[in-house]
């Protein structure tokens, strides 16, 4: 046998040893594997408080990681979230009252349009004019949805959170308050409530403001039905130019008799 057969001879052999320790140490792990899970199914057969306790802590980690991977990805349903609505799809009526507003207001015609076609539905349920609706939002808060005042009136119509809680229980609690479809709901239900007892829409304004003890409203009850006559205007085509301009704060009466527990109850407001 020449050198060179020797040496093929000891290459085959060494490969097929090596071939050889490979299988044999695979085969052993596999079969270690195998007997774990067999052992671990058996454990937890006869330990269902181990199963138990191990599909808890799985769980636990697999919503862990749910916000992880839902910040990874992007939230994806920030769009449904949004309070905006296209103003080319409302009524020809009401996406004339959404720009109208947007720009004596400097707000975006989108979430306008959102409050205008919500305003459009209430009224008609309640019976209300959605552009009285509208005017008080705009000289309540202009149309800011996060608006509050020293005495606790808040949102788009600066309803007191505190005296009318109730009224936000079925929208999940009182920090509803600061989304502008749940502000607008439960305001115009005040506001509905107030014009009734009152028996006309100046007093019911006055009592909305929490004025229906005092000889004088500071103008709010005049205010709102102003901005109320030119929203009308609007919606019935007889169009203006909007001042743009930022709806002042209104300020309550100066001196407030002490209300009794039903006034509270009608009063939403208080811009002190």
């Amino acid at each position: 046998m020449t050198a060179s057969q020797k040496l093929s001879q000891g290459l085959r052999t060494f490969a097929n040893d090596i071939a050889q320790g490979f299988f044999e140490v695979t085969h052993n792990g596999f079969a270690l594997v195998g007997l774990a899970v067999m052992f671990a199914v058996i454990t937890l057969t006869a330990r269902p408080d181990l199963r138990e306790a191990g599909e808890i802590r799985l769980m636990s980690w697999l919503q862990a990681r749910q916000p992880v991977a839902q910040a990874m990805e992007g939230s994806v349903d920030a769009i449904d979230r949004a309070t905006a609505t296209d103003p080319q799809d409302l009524p020809k009526q009401q996406a004339t009252v959404a720009y109208w507003l947007s720009k004596k207001y400097r707000v975006a015609p989108e979430p306008l349009s959102a409050l205008v076609a919500e305003a459009y539905e209430i009224g008609q349920r309640t019976k209300l004019d959605p552009t009285l609706i509208l005017a008080v939002m705009a000289v309540e808060s202009g149309f800011n949805p996060f608006a509050q005042s020293p005495v606790g009136a808040q949102g788009l119509m600066q309803v007191m959170t505190r005296v009318h809680s109730d009224k936000y229980e079925s929208f999940g609690g009182k920090l509803a308050a600061f989304d502008p479809l749940t502000n607008l709901r439960v305001g115009a239900k005040v506001l509905q409530e107030c014009i009734r007892r009152a028996g006309s829409v100046q007093g019911g304004l006055r009592f909305y403001v929490g004025a229906a003890n005092l000889e004088d409203d500071s103008g709010y009850a005049d205010k709102v039905m102003a901005e109320h006559l030119r929203l009308q205007n609007v919606a019935n085509g007889r169009v203006t130019a909007p001042t743009t301009a930022q709806a002042a704060p209104v300020t309550a009466p100066a001196k407030p008799q002490p209300v009794t527990e039903p006034e509270q109850l009608a009063a939403a407001t208080n811009l002190s």
